[in-house]
């Protein structure tokens, strides 16, 4: 249960019990308002905000018993004075007096911040809970126009020195260390939510896109031409020649029944079976002497024909054509979809592994490089500025751009507030100091009557 308190002159307090669904409870006689159902939640009223309200109650009860203490002293004093026991004590009744108006004074100051005195709805009383809005609104032009300026962020970061203290920062490994951990749990965390299917799609889709809208065959000529005139593809060439040597020598009997299988059905099958074994050691030597002489007639043709090809795809419009439907044709088989959706499956695992290694390639890399970056910017002033300026930049976009969203949500959430529960939230933080206030206009009271009756009896002497 909360409680709302009634603050009368002599401190006294009303405790009404307040539900926790806003309930309405006395407070100087008015009925608290519920809380609108659009309204934000209220302040939380703590233990610890309990604990304050003790200390203001306990503030309450000095002023007031020094109130009634000047009171005393004021009905013995003009006791006193009209029995004629001294001229003193005209001087005490009039600081005892002073006192009085004084305390009491200081009493409805403090108490119309919060509530009506006594209950009476008395115009510019109960100012918080009356004004709750317009402070919200005054609070958020004010921290707009004295925080949010361009000019005071800029300053205010430049006097920071954010680069050289980042830069400090990082140099040290145990934060190298810390920030590289970070990053990893943060990866691992991103491709852990993120939905494979989807990213798959994206991947899939961007890949391509950019596979279609760009023209490989230009590329694979210029690549093809350098690889002849480098020589390159004479490896490829040898490999070739000594794969089909072998297999020549180990499937006779393929090639010869091929050329059999092929021979006209009038002619006689020795016939055919010579001409298949003629074939077969033109063919099988062929091979080998290509396989064997790097000078061979057939090698030079290759080249010629690797070369024209290179040279085809780079200027030939009907080749370079026929490689981009042949690209479009690869593209668009399931197959081939699949793989380069597939493609994210591995990099996610590669990614995660690394990052869950803490002496994998990916952190150690990660590692070296912020502590690099630390280096550079605690003893680069250059690299410091440009770091300074990056942060302003950013800052000064943010606080200008969006100025009016910050400053509409102070104003909007101090207007969500419940008038009453925010009224006893702020008293419970400085109800304990106003109630000072009340003491010293007691004390400065009296002290100001006493000077006032001395001088005015002084002069009417």
């Amino acid at each position: 249960m909360e409680r709302t308190e009634r603050d009368q002159p002599g401190g006294a307090s009303v405790v009404g019990g307040v539900g926790a669904a806003g309930a309405a409870g006395a407070v100087d006689g008015v009925q608290a308002r519920p809380a609108a159902s659009a309204a934000l939640p209220p302040f939380a009223y703590t233990a610890a905000d309990e604990e304050k309200q003790r200390g203001v109650r306990r503030m309450k009860a000095t002023a007031t018993g020094l109130l009634l203490l000047v009171a005393l002293v004021f009905v013995l004093a003009t006791w006193a004075k009209n029995a004629g026991l001294g001229g003193w004590a005209a001087y005490v009744a009039a600081a005892a007096e002073a006192g009085m108006v004084g305390a009491l004074a200081d009493w409805f100051a403090v108490t119309a911040l919060f509530r009506h005195p006594l209950g009476i709805p008395i115009p510019h009383t109960a100012i918080i809970p009356n004004k709750k809005d317009q402070l919200g609104a005054s609070l958020g032009s004010f921290v707009g126009e004295n925080f949010l300026s361009e000019d005071v962020v800029r300053l205010r970061l430049r006097s920071v020195g954010i680069g050289s203290r980042l830069g400090a920062w990082l140099a040290e490994p145990a934060h190298a260390d810390r920030v590289t951990a970070e990053l990893s749990t943060a990866l691992r965390g991103a491709l852990t939510v993120l939905r494979d299917a989807d990213v798959q799609a994206v991947v899939g889709e961007a890949i391509t896109r950019r596979a279609e809208a760009a023209e490989i065959a230009p590329g694979i000529g210029k690549t093809l031409e350098k690889v002849v005139a480098d020589g390159a593809h004479h490896r490829a060439v040898d490999l070739i020649c000594a794969r089909a040597h072998d297999w020549l020598v180990l499937h006779s009997d393929s090639v010869m029944d091929a050329v059999e299988g092929g021979a006209p059905g009038w002619t006689p099958r020795f016939v055919d079976k010579k001409v298949g074994e003629r074939v077969y050691r033109e063919l099988l030597r062929f091979v080998t002497e290509m396989r064997d002489m790097p000078g061979h007639p057939a090698r030079a043709a290759i080249d010629r024909f690797l070369g024209d090809f290179a040279t085809d795809l780079q200027s030939d419009t009907e080749t370079r054509g026929r490689v981009e439907r042949m690209k479009s044709e690869l593209l668009s088989r399931s197959e081939v979809q699949d793989v380069i959706a597939s493609a994210w499956a591995s990099v996610r695992a590669m990614i995660i592994s690394a990052a869950e290694d803490d002496r994998s390639e990916l952190r150690l890399r990660a590692r070296a490089s912020l502590l690099s970056l630390g280096s550079r910017l605690a003893t680069d002033s250059r690299l410091q500025a440009k770091v300074d300026g990056w942060v302003e930049d950013a800052a000064v976009y943010v606080v200008t751009t969006y100025r009016g969203e910050i400053t509409s949500l102070i104003s909007e959430t101090v207007a969500g507030w419940d008038a009453e529960h925010t009224s006893r939230k702020i008293e419970a933080h400085i109800g304990r100091d106003l109630q000072f206030i009340r003491i010293n206009g007691t004390v400065v009271g009296a002290l100001a009557g006493l000077v006032i009756y001395t001088i005015a009896h002084a002069l009417g002497a």
